[in-house]
């Protein structure tokens, strides 16, 4: 008998994930001679953005959130088992938070479920005795100061007390625990515990419980985010892993490391080990330092002549090049700043393989430092994207809607386009990750990626100097502009155009651009790798097609212009046969 949350697992399990949501429409004019001529986004298009944006696989959980949904689950087992709620929360607990689960096992075998999570079929009762031992004291007390579980073992309030906050105190191990008897493995429920605990250990108690319908069911998961109590229900099998959280954090719901789409996790793990390890210390110190031909201790050399003097407690003198004694040097080896026996023993081929090797180290560490520092850079400045963001809407909307005469509600586009910046710099941060593990030898996939890349990174830089430094413009201004609703056209159509773009690029990734067709000298692509990718941008919005070499390389970056036409409108690169733009519809001419 499955769950319903199991049915829905199963359902979605075809649904596109929420970053593949259809490509918005932008229809604007026939003439197509400006820079940006897009059409005005309504407040329908602005409904569109949000459902595109609320097309998500996952739900947010608060507190009250899972208290709930505990409350419920125990409530559900309770009413087809017939149980107490105390034994429900005792199965659940057992079974992982499956419910679907507990009534399968349940009905399968009711009474080995029964042996193994400790709930005897029957009940037993104290002795009817005025008084009764205690088991563990050996007090003999009232009958009124005693309790038992359900196996009717006797002990004092006061034993119980002690045992059961031994137990809370310890962690949540007491979630799962029996009856002090040692012969005895009957379950000790909730209702004992809010019984005869203290206020601070039910409190504690509480906790560990709704830890653990967290932590131990696998549809849910805690934010990773640092002292961030939301936890987070995913729907298995629907496509993206990545989940943005209400305190803002993104996260990838299969590792917990941030979101990192579109790389996959075993090259983000990868990357983050690289970045963290010693190998690129050493690679460094091969690459630019030698050993010392006494002690072996690594040094480096900046400038001056080739006499090195090791550091005490050293103090070894030698040749910088041919690692021989400097008492063997002199006039007749070529002095202070040459080497005579280390030419000779250079054509001789005596140092190829240490110069091989610390060439090979040199070049890639050279690699390396290539994409991590542009890695960082794109880490930077999304960081510095999120900081305008939060003072954008602290204070400069409230002052913008005052000076443009504009409520709040008609500026979301501005809060949509630095959105859009954050996730497209968290994408082109990962997009040097994957091209670090990229295979060299597929050089038509590279040029084709580089190619992506660049323009990705050309339409973001567009969007993000529009986002900061033409918005100033109107936050300087003392009164309403004219031309503030031609802003607003031109910035909500580098916002739309950019999304599509970045949206294709991370499908691309995600496919291992399969679309890239046979390796050739310029590493031409099929018309489908084509059809998704965005064409080359000229800042003067004319003969975009043939200005597609400028930045990003053009069709030497992987992309066959014959099969392609590049939209005038938002420098969409369609397929040839294509007979209207598949971001904006503009009719091709």
């Amino acid at each position: 008998m499955d769950s319903e949350d199991d049915m829905h697992d199963a359902n979605d399990s075809a649904d596109d994930d929420f970053y593949s949501g259809g490509e918005a429409g932008l229809p604007g004019s026939d003439d197509g001679d400006g820079d940006y001529d897009f059409a005005d986004h309504d407040s329908d298009d602005s409904g569109e953005l949000l459902s595109h944006r609320q097309q998500q696989n996952y739900s947010i959980l608060s507190e009250v959130d899972i208290k709930q949904r505990q409350e419920d689950d125990i409530n559900r087992v309770s009413t087809v088992l017939s149980i107490s709620k105390s034994e429900a929360c005792v199965l659940l607990r057992n079974y992982n938070w499956s419910v679907s689960k507990v009534h399968d096992e349940w009905f399968a075998d009711e009474e080995r479920v029964r042996k193994i999570v400790g709930l005897p079929e029957k009940h037993m009762e104290l002795p009817n005795d005025r008084e009764v031992i205690c088991g563990i004291c050996f007090e003999s007390c009232p009958r009124g100061m005693m309790s038992a579980a359900v196996c009717g073992h006797p002990f004092c309030s006061t034993c119980w007390r002690g045992y059961i906050s031994t137990a809370i105190n310890d962690g949540p191990g007491c979630l799962m625990l029996r009856c002090p008897d040692p012969s005895c493995a009957a379950a000790v429920g909730q209702d004992m515990i809010n019984a005869l605990a203290d206020d601070e250990d039910k409190e504690k108690y509480g906790r560990y419980l709704r830890r653990s319908y967290i932590e131990d069911n696998r549809k849910t998961k805690w934010c990773p985010a640092p002292g961030c109590e939301y936890a987070v229900e995913f729907v298995m099998g629907s496509g993206s892993y990545d989940v943005n959280c209400n305190c803002s954090y993104g996260f990838c719901w299969n590792c917990t490391e941030e979101a990192h789409r579109p790389v996959d996790c075993a090259t983000v793990s990868k990357w983050i080990l690289k970045n963290s390890a010693e190998s690129e210390n050493m690679n460094w110190i091969l690459a630019n330092s030698k050993p010392c031909s006494k002690c072996k201790r690594p040094i480096e050399k900046n400038q001056g002549c080739m006499h090195i003097t090791c550091t005490p407690p050293c103090k070894f003198e030698f040749c910088w090049l041919c690692l021989g004694p400097w008492s063997e040097h002199g006039e007749r080896t070529g002095g202070f700043y040459a080497c005579n026996r280390y030419e000779s023993a250079r054509q001789e081929g005596a140092y190829d393989e240490s110069e091989r090797r610390r060439e090979m180290a040199k070049n890639s560490l050279e690699r390396y430092t290539h994409y991590y520092e542009r890695w960082a850079a794109n880490q930077s400045s999304r960081q510095k994207a999120l900081g305008d963001l939060q003072s954008l809407q602290n204070d400069k909307l409230e002052k913008l809607s005052d000076i443009q005469s504009q409520p709040e509600s008609q500026l979301k586009f501005i809060i949509e386009a630095w959105l859009q910046i954050v996730e497209c710099r968290r994408v082109l941060k990962w997009t040097y990750a994957y091209g670090f593990y990229l295979p060299e030898h597929e050089h038509a996939k590279r040029q084709f990626f580089e190619y992506l890349q660049g323009e990705a990174e050309s339409g973001l830089e567009r969007l993000h100097q529009c986002t900061e430094k033409e918005l100033q413009v109107y936050l300087e201004a003392e009164s309403p502009s004219k031309d503030f609703n031609d802003f607003r056209t031109k910035l909500a159509g580098l916002t739309s155009v950019t999304r599509n773009y970045f949206e294709n690029l991370v499908r691309a990734l995600e496919t291992g651009l399969n679309d890239v067709g046979p390796s050739t000298s310029h590493g031409t692509c099929s018309r489908s790798a084509t059809s998704k990718s965005l064409g080359g941008k000229s800042k003067s919005g004319k003969n975009r097609a043939s200005s597609t070499s400028s930045k990003s390389g053009g069709s030497n970056r992987g992309l066959d212009d014959s099969n392609i036409w590049i939209c005038d409108q938002c420098t969409f690169a369609n397929p040839k046969s294509a007979r209207a733009c598949q971001a904006c519809d503009r009719q091709h001419r």
